[in-house]
């Protein structure tokens, strides 16, 4: 939008442990499971108005091709060196156990589900060989440890380069500065390259051919194959090297803060090992962690909302806006439903929507939805254009600093600052006394909304189209030129009907997450194989009781037969008073993961009918035991 030649490129990195792990429980190729994935995620950005210019993925001939060339490259250049490790092996899979291959006890925190590559509870970076009372996350084997060849990259000769680079790079935020260096200052040590694996990027070099190239020191160089395979796409196979190793050109990473090592002294360190003079990172934004009411995000807890989940309760802009409200720039920020509303209703609805849609309407009703034609601007409308046009630039200024949050919180103030004009003019009084005053003030009014309708486009893509198309403007957003922000509408420049932009939220952050958990519970497709897999029974509900702060969930102890006793966590508060359930025999589901369900695990399911408003649990005909099998 500034004018300048951009590439946005990044993929679907598919050859870690965690795809080939799920693959083998599964029972499918790797392959097949990194195709469903990527197809997904593919769709997901889309939905949520990310657009790349080359989203492509690690399984891509042309990234395998250029990642082996590199690494040969660098191994002749004698950065690469070969020396044998002892390494768990699975006696009964008949594998070696790298990274998330193998699980147990974190030798820091005491976790007892730790990975072989990172505890998730504690988040320490991790060696496999460190676990305590290991074992093997297929088939939960105690591993043995056995001696393997590996290739190891020699970081150690990178550290006074890796040093200067550092150091004089201006742009680095202070914790990707700080954490590199001291790293640096800790001493580097030589990285492995290669993995036991059979799902990767075969190794290039000279007596490796059963291993594959370790997923982290592959995906980074993906950056460079991304481009490379963009203008291979276009027919201009020479043109990626302007972006690489011209050194006009910038190159820009948004991460994690737990990546920040991949990218300030891996990846720097593997392009200087080429010698080819690459352009090194300009700047690293890595960002603090986003933590879930209190608590670290975990797929596998349930803790936290996934991007599928967040769009069928509200749309992409509302999340869009919030995640980069309140992005997590130098310090670990919270999720709350508390503070997701209020954002939502005060900024976007009561701030932005409110005078979009004043504005929008009154010219609609008193100037024929044309724009008004303004006399003589006073002071007062001069100073706000121009106040305006500082925070345009202002905000371009703390983008190109990666300062999103800041930026965004500019734009909005652009619509606060539109609100106050409206409030303090009262030009719904000047219409009927001074009414070429109250023509000036919605001129102005909506030359700031026709502002908002490109400095948003970075932050709510879908509302700014709206927006535009409120205002008949051109709506090619490839087009869209930051410049056009400050270029006033003409007078006579017919507007269309407004229409809100925004939806306040009602629900309070109670219900907001019951609807989440609800939502959960409904399960999707499965073939007749997965089906039959499933323990159904009768069960005796014993005990039942209400969730504290819940208005829907009751909480169940269920006898599930053989004197076991398991816990349910149900959404039916609504339609049974605990006393009613209690005595019960009911069709539950016994063999499913646990899930945390507003703080409480819920261990088994009890199945449910639902007719409109009208919820009936299933409860067989006559009187049967718990414990019995439905079949």
């Amino acid at each position: 939008m500034r004018g300048d030649e951009v590439l946005y490129v990044t993929g679907s990195d598919e050859h870690g442990t965690p795809i080939e792990v799920e693959a083998v429980r599964r029972g499918i190729p790797p392959k097949q499971l990194a195709d469903e994935n990527h197809k997904l995620v593919v769709d997901l950005f889309e939905k949520w108005g990310i657009k790349f210019d080359n989203y492509t993925r690690t399984e891509s001939p042309v990234h395998k091709e250029f990642v082996q060339k590199a690494y040969l490259k660098i191994y002749e250049n004698g950065y690469i060196f070969s020396a044998e490790a002892e390494l768990p092996y699975c006696p009964s899979c008949e594998r070696f156990l790298p990274d998330r291959f193998i699980e147990g006890v974190c030798p820091f925190c005491g976790y007892k589900n730790a990975r072989g590559d990172q505890c998730e509870q504690c988040g320490r970076l991790l060696e496999s060989t460190e676990l305590i009372e290991p074992y093997c996350a297929i088939c939960k084997t105690k591993p043995t440890l056995k001696k393997s060849k590996h290739w190891y990259f020699d970081l150690t000769k990178f550290a006074k380069p890796l040093r200067r680079f550092i150091e004089t790079n201006e742009q680095l935020p202070e914790n990707a500065r700080n954490f590199s260096l001291n790293m640096i200052n800790e001493g580097l040590k030589p990285r492995a390259v290669t993995r036991d694996n059979k799902w990767g990027i075969p190794a290039p070099f000279p007596g490796a051919e059963n291993k594959t190239i370790y997923v982290w020191v592959e995906a980074v160089l993906g950056y460079v194959s991304a481009t490379i395979e963009y203008f291979k796409n276009l027919g201009e196979e020479e043109r990626w090297k302007e972006y690489w190793f011209n050194k006009d050109a910038r190159t820009l990473y948004f991460i994690g803060k737990d990546n920040i090592t991949f990218h300030t002294i891996i990846l720097p360190a593997l392009l200087l090992a080429t010698k080819e003079g690459y352009n090194l990172p300009w700047n690293v934004s890595s960002t603090e962690f986003l933590q879930f009411q209190g608590l670290k995000f975990s797929k596998s807890h349930r803790v936290g909302i996934w991007i599928d989940e967040a769009l069928q309760l509200f749309p992409a802009d509302y999340w869009r806006y919030y995640l980069l409200a309140s992005r997590p720039e130098t310090k670990d920020t919270n999720f709350s439903w508390e503070l997701f509303i209020e954002k939502v209703n005060a900024d976007l609805n009561d701030t932005l929507g409110n005078f979009v849609h004043r504005t929008l309407t009154f010219i609609n009703q008193h100037y024929n939805s044309e724009v008004p034609t303004p006399a003589k601007l006073g002071a007062d409308e001069k100073r706000i254009l121009k106040s305006v046009e500082k925070k345009v630039e202002n905000t371009a200024k703390l983008f190109e600093e990666c300062k999103l949050q800041a930026a965004l919180k500019n734009v909005i103030d652009i619509s606060r600052a539109g609100n106050q004009y409206l409030n303090e003019k009262e030009p719904w009084k000047l219409l009927k006394t001074e009414p070429q005053k109250a023509a000036n003030v919605f001129y102005v009014a909506v030359q700031i909304a026709k502002t908002l309708a490109v400095v948003l486009e970075p932050f709510t893509p879908f509302t700014t189209e709206e927006l535009r198309k409120l205002l008949n403007l051109p709506n090619d957003a490839q087009t869209l030129r930051w410049d056009d922000a400050t270029k006033p509408l003409p007078s006579g420049h017919k507007i269309n009907k407004a229409k809100p932009l925004f939806t306040k939220i009602e629900a309070k952050e109670e219900e907001l997450q019951e609807n989440l958990e609800q939502m959960r519970m409904s399960q999707p497709k499965v073939s007749f194989a997965e089906f039959s897999k499933l323990d159904l029974r009768i069960g005796k509900i014993v005990r039942a009781e209400s969730v504290p702060k819940s208005s829907n969930l009751v909480k169940l102890s269920i006898d599930i037969g053989g004197g076991e006793t398991k816990q349910a966590v149900a959404g039916i508060a609504k339609h049974y008073e605990p006393k009613q359930l209690e005595g019960k025999n009911v069709a539950i589901v016994v063999n499913l993961e646990p899930r945390q369900i507003f703080g409480l695990e819920s261990q088994v399911m009890i199945l449910a009918a639902q007719e409109g408003d009208i919820v009936s649990v299933l409860q067989p005909d006559r009187t049967i035991k718990p414990g019995s099998k439905i079949k």
